[in-house]
């Protein structure tokens, strides 16, 4: 699956709050349906294809429900990793990717992406092929195209959609997916498809659904053309030395591994030198503060985030493909469990406080972004605490108090 796609499936569904939208007004879904051809057609659908591709396109309330609502509560990380990574998924993995061994390895050998890497994403897209999702794509996304915030992105993919059909890479009854799209055994949203999907066998399919050839392939490809590189890990735990400064520790600063070593970044146990290139770029992360793990990350990692642009997914597959590898180990910091992560009520109030106090959070919008974090990190350099810009229950709850 695209980050696109994910992030409306991932966050929406996990957080969907029960209020219903209004009814879809079928008669003005029908004036979309037929106001929209003319779009189709100048992104080179035929009128052969979308009279009878549109001519059993129905409205569905569930998209327009999960469009529309925007969930309160955020899943805390460990509780995503416990899933992704748990002792179901990885014994499913090991017997999953042992029997698809051959192809795997053919798969890798080609396309220089780590065979694991495929498993753990497919693992997660789809439990190794067994939830595809059952939604008609296309009457999916003109919902999507039809309805709500989303209507740019909706159109965009039915076109791309009706271009699988037209072209012969699918027929119309597998076209079966999310409620936003996202389709086959790795989830992959229209246009993702149409730029990297792979007829493998080369029997004339670009087949996501039942071809485990098409599937890894496609997976393969696009990771590749993400930048994913076939001789350095995904990324890997580390300690960090007192008096760290935690404003370096972001995807956006990039440093090579060795710089990293020279301030003291560490492994829990051995050497840096063991696990990546010292002349490696790398960043390091900290997910949930610094009284969480950190990470060091690589290359791999953000290709891996081009998948899907979510930090919890990429440590999910990182973590998931090293466990299908036999490497993996549990981390030896714990998550802060007893410190959750805010509901979207809650970060709005955050940035009411931040503002009260003369910081400087931007709009109260409940984003915890770059603005957001700058402002918590100076607020905990006042208050003498480690700057890493985590907003959670514990530090809205001393930022009221104080």
């Amino acid at each position: 699956m695209t980050k696109r796609a994910i992030g409306i499936w991932a966050a929406l569904l996990a957080g969907i709050s029960g209020a219903s939208a209004q009814e879809i007004d079928q008669a003005k879904y029908d004036a979309f349906i037929t106001s929209f051809k003319a779009e189709a057609m100048a992104k080179g659908i035929s009128a052969e294809v979308y009279d009878r591709e549109m001519a059993s396109a129905k409205p569905m309330q569930i998209v327009v429900d999960r469009n529309n609502n925007q969930p309160e509560f955020a899943q805390a990380i460990w509780t995503y990793l416990d899933s992704a990574v748990s002792d179901r998924r990885i014994s499913d993995g090991l017997n999953n990717t042992a029997a698809r061994a051959a192809i795997l390895d053919k798969v890798e050998a080609k396309y220089g992406v780590d065979k694991e890497i495929i498993g753990a994403i497919w693992g997660l897209e789809s439990s190794y092929g067994a939830i595809l999702g059952s939604h008609d794509v296309i009457s999916a996304l003109s919902t999507l195209a039809y309805d709500g915030r989303r209507q740019s992105f909706g159109k965009s993919q039915l076109i791309g959609a009706l271009t699988i059909i037209q072209d012969g890479y699918a027929r119309r009854d597998q076209l079966k997916g999310s409620w936003a799209g996202a389709m086959g055994q790795t989830q992959f949203i229209p246009t993702t498809y149409l730029a990297f999907a792979i007829d493998e066998n080369g029997d004339g399919l670009k087949d996501l659904w039942a071809d485990h050839e098409d599937v890894f392939a496609s997976t393969a490809n696009y990771l590749a053309k993400s930048g994913y590189k076939s001789d350095q890990p995904w990324g890997f735990e580390v300690t960090l030395p007192e008096g760290f400064d935690y404003s370096q520790a972001s995807l956006r600063t990039e440093k090579t591994v060795n710089s990293w070593h020279q301030l003291g970044v560490a492994l829990p146990t051995g050497s840096l030198a063991d696990k990546a290139d010292f002349n490696a770029s790398a960043s390091v992360i900290v997910p949930a503060g610094a009284n969480g793990p950190a990470f060091m990350v690589l290359d791999n990692f953000r290709a891996i985030m081009k998948y899907n642009n979510s930090t919890s997914y990429a440590l999910g597959i990182g973590r998931l493909s090293d466990a299908i590898a036999g490497r993996g180990q549990p981390l030896s910091a714990e998550w802060p469990r007893d410190d959750r992560p805010l509901s979207l009520s809650e970060r709005k109030m955050l940035q009411e406080v931040l503002t009260a106090k003369g910081y400087n959070p931007g709009p109260v919008d409940g984003i915890i972004g770059a603005g957001t974090q700058a402002a918590i990190r100076q607020w905990q350099k006042d208050q003498g605490v480690a700057a890493d810009g985590y907003a959670s229950a514990k530090t809205l709850a001393a930022m009221q108090a104080g």
